[in-house]
């Protein structure tokens, strides 16, 4: 919006500056990570008023976790609310990927908000039920996807130009990959800083990804798909690590707020639809490989556990086994940001082996 404004306003040299996505991306990054940080405090101590006894705690879960009662949930408003104002100001606004992206980030942050705000007024570990929430979630998706699908190939990484031609079966295929992003995250969003980080370094390298794919010369050279225009999806992935860089400022251990569905659906939704607008879905499942053990290691405990009635994880997610073992909160969660940058680096290797 700010370089459509210098542009009718005749101001060429702000205009230049601004024109260079780079640049965009960073005045994103600082812009959301000063409003996370100056709406933070009374924010958090709004919702600590209106929900009193905060968000409820898994009565069957670590002993350690219920010395959190109390502590306020949906703090997610806060990535939502900085990360809008951010991509309002810096993204080209004529750009169908910024409508794509918001309408996942706005329409999956709404379903998490409804998702928190039941369980608050029941004060019950369960919200809105399964069955509805993935009905909204899909149609959400869909929503998105018939904005920014022209091409229905799935392609390949470390291959050159090797692609798996889908038709309409890619537009199930990446709604899946959108609504499989937003619970991966949210299944992983159980410890304080836990799913927050992982989710700023994926962003990083997406942002990376979406710059090169952008690119004409760079996605010819590296032998990626070139998505026109999509290098402004670089400016989405810097707001939204500004935006979580913000909120881990309150969410380091000891939390003073929870993101609460509302922002891990709405943050996995981003990185889902992200990686689909520049057709790097299988790569968001080695770069976001930890929130895909998260959720495996919750799919496979239900699903032997039904049949066997035993468990093969002391507790689901995956975070909790190793807490059952004896492993400190802070060494769980630092232990899985180092495994989200190994990822990371792996998911940008796979551009040049081609």
């Amino acid at each position: 919006m700010l370089y459509l404004l210098a542009h009718w306003l005749h101001f060429e040299g702000i205009a230049n500056l601004i024109r260079y996505q780079s640049f965009r991306s960073g005045a994103a990054l600082m812009t959301a990570l000063v409003i996370g940080l100056i709406i933070g405090p009374r924010f958090i101590n709004m919702l600590r008023v209106r929900q009193g006894k905060g968000q409820p705690i898994r009565a069957d879960g670590p002993q350690s976790h219920l010395a959190k009662r109390g502590t306020p949930t949906m703090g997610g408003l806060m990535i939502v609310i900085s990360l809008a104002i951010s991509l309002l100001l810096w993204m080209d606004l004529t750009s169908k990927f910024v409508w794509a992206c918001l309408v996942v980030t706005l329409g999956f942050g709404l379903i998490g908000f409804l998702d928190d705000y039941a369980k608050v007024t029941k004060y019950a570990h369960a919200g809105l039920s399964a069955r509805i929430r993935l009905l909204a979630e899909f149609a959400v998706a869909g929503t998105a996807l018939a904005l920014v699908v022209t091409d229905t190939n799935l392609y390949l990484p470390i291959f050159s130009n090797l692609y798996v031609p889908m038709g309409p079966a890619y537009y199930l295929f990446a709604a899946f990959v959108i609504v499989g992003a937003g619970n991966a995250v949210n299944l992983t969003d159980g410890l304080d800083g836990l799913a927050t980080m992982p989710v700023i370094i994926a962003a990083g390298t997406f942002a990376i990804i979406a710059y090169l794919a952008g690119r004409v010369d760079y996605a010819h050279y590296l032998g990626i798909q070139h998505v026109p225009r999509a290098g402004e999806l670089s400016i989405f992935c810097g707001a939204v690590m500004g935006a979580g860089l913000a909120f881990l400022w309150f969410n380091a251990p000891p939390a003073a707020v929870f993101m609460g569905d509302t922002g891990s659906l709405a943050l996995g939704g981003t990185l889902g639809v992200i990686a689909v607008s520049i057709h790097h879905e299988i790569v968001l499942g080695i770069v976001g490989g930890l929130f895909v053990m998260e959720a495996v290691s919750v799919i496979v405990q239900v699903f032997v556990y039904k049949r066997t009635g035993k468990r093969v994880f002391r507790m689901a997610p995956i975070h909790h086994h190793f807490e059952q073992l004896g492993w400190k909160e802070s060494t769980v969660v630092i232990r899985f940001w180092i495994v989200s940058i190994v990822l990371a680096l792996l998911g940008l290797a796979t551009l040049k082996v081609r």
